[in-house]
């Protein structure tokens, strides 16, 4: 069992740059934007790309987003039988097209989904609009792929952002067939790295993988997710009372996608051993949620909750109604993703127990930020016993929050990551260096 607290060390490489509260204007922009995640999504990397785009939209770009139909992290497609949108949202001009949303997750099904948000998200490339810097994003391969097709046909430099991983993705998530396409995930995925004017990178961990893969060190960017919180919408009070928790329970939420890489199988295994003064809420949505709501009935976990994704406000509102904050990694996941829902977490106040490898960006972030204990995945014991010590230690609870608090204020704001990207756009127009 691992307590956080010790602060985690800059890369080698990382370059060093003007203090992030400097200010740093750009000549106006033409900026185009692929993802396949974007607003109205509320989870996963959507916020971060969605907060990305509006910020450049409001300091004077004219910014594009090139996507698909909302469909993250319950895997519904939101097309309603359309093919094709254009809309504008906060300034920002999104050109949607339809693509193919797999319901069960596997490397064909996840074939096809990359497959259909290529094809199709090349139709959003119109000869108009010009765009002066491309900015490709990679949670999936397809906004990294289309943004290097954008760059060959409009002669503009791109970069992209790397928020997970895809070849170490396809290894490490347990996703079936996935360990036999991961070599030819992680060629495509260098390839187009290798392409781009400049990497951006939201964890640190990812660095050798790309210079092991023919980036250059010098290309390579640290842009950090950042906290997006509101204020609660209602009162804990009211929220606790809403999901029937008494002021004797002691709530231990998980939040966000319900996937394979989660393995949350370990937090049903867990409650089984819990006391039923302790309860384990489950907050989001994903392909997996079915399948655990099954196993929790079947087990008769009756101190299991399965509670709907939440909006902002009523997210805050359920942080805030809990007692303990859980994070829950496979076992196989060491180094291809950081969660986001850390930047959600450690603003809220609570502390937090983190299920991870050790040799986790994720265990890392932890320690950095002092925010709880950091257990083995895969153990239920171990995952039981850290919410105990934390339960029956309010003082050493109260630290770990206020730590995981701080640390939000101090590394994780908006301004300066907003910042660094400022710089980043201006690196790809050839302004700053």
């Amino acid at each position: 069992m691992r307590s956080a607290g010790s602060a985690a060390t800059a890369g080698p490489s990382e370059r060093a740059r003007s203090s992030p509260d400097q200010e740093f204007a750009l000549r106006q922009l033409r900026v185009l934007v692929s993802t396949s995640y974007y607003w109205p999504e509320e989870a996963g990397s959507a916020p971060y790309l969605t907060g990305l785009a509006e910020h450049l939209s409001a300091v004077g770009h004219d910014v594009v987003v090139a996507t698909g139909f909302a469909h993250y992290p319950d895997w519904r497609s939101g097309a309603r039988g359309k093919l094709a949108a254009t809309e504008t949202h906060n300034g920002v001009r999104i050109v949607r097209r339809w693509h193919y949303v797999p319901h069960t997750q596997s490397a064909a099904q996840r074939a096809l989904y990359e497959l259909s948000l290529v094809g199709f998200g090349a139709t959003t490339l119109f000869r108009r609009w010009r765009p002066d810097v491309i900015v490709g994003t990679c949670p999936s391969l397809a906004g990294g792929m289309l943004a290097a097709a954008a760059a060959r046909r409009y002669r503009a430099p791109y970069g992209i952002v790397f928020q997970d991983l895809m070849g170490r993705a396809a290894a490490q998530s347990g996703v079936s067939g996935g360990a036999r396409v991961a070599e030819l995930v992680k060629s495509g995925e260098l390839r187009v790295a290798r392409g781009a004017k400049a990497v951006g990178i939201i964890a640190k961990t990812f660095r050798s993988y790309l210079e092991d893969g023919g980036v250059s060190p010098e290309a390579i960017w640290h842009l950090r997710n950042w906290t997006h919180r509101v204020e609660p919408a209602e009162s804990r009070e009211r929220t606790r009372e809403r999901h029937g928790w008494g002021d004797d329970v002691f709530v231990c939420l998980h939040g966000g996608n319900m996937g394979q890489k989660q393995g949350l199988d370990n937090l049903l295994e867990t409650a089984a051993l819990l006391n039923g003064d302790v309860r384990i809420a489950l907050v989001g949505d994903g392909n997996d949620r079915d399948r655990l709501e099954r196993q929790a009935a079947e087990r008769g976990l009756a101190n299991v909750d399965f509670i709907e994704m939440q909006g902002p406000g009523r997210w805050e509102a359920m942080l805030a109604a809990s007692d303990l904050l859980i994070v829950n990694q496979r076992a196989s996941l060491t180094d291809m993703s950081l969660p986001s829902k850390l930047t959600s977490y450690f603003p809220a106040g609570r502390p937090v127990v983190t299920a991870a490898s050790t040799e986790s960006e994720t265990a890392d972030e932890m320690d950095a930020a002092g925010a709880g204990i950091v257990v083995p995945p895969d153990d239920p014991a171990a995952m039981r016993d850290a919410i105990y010590a934390l339960k029956e230690d309010p003082a050493r609870a109260g630290r770990c929050a206020e730590s995981a608090r701080a640390y939000a204020e101090s590394t994780l704001s908006s301004t300066a990551a907003l910042c660094e990207y400022d710089r980043f756009i201006g690196f790809l127009a050839g302004e700053a260096g």
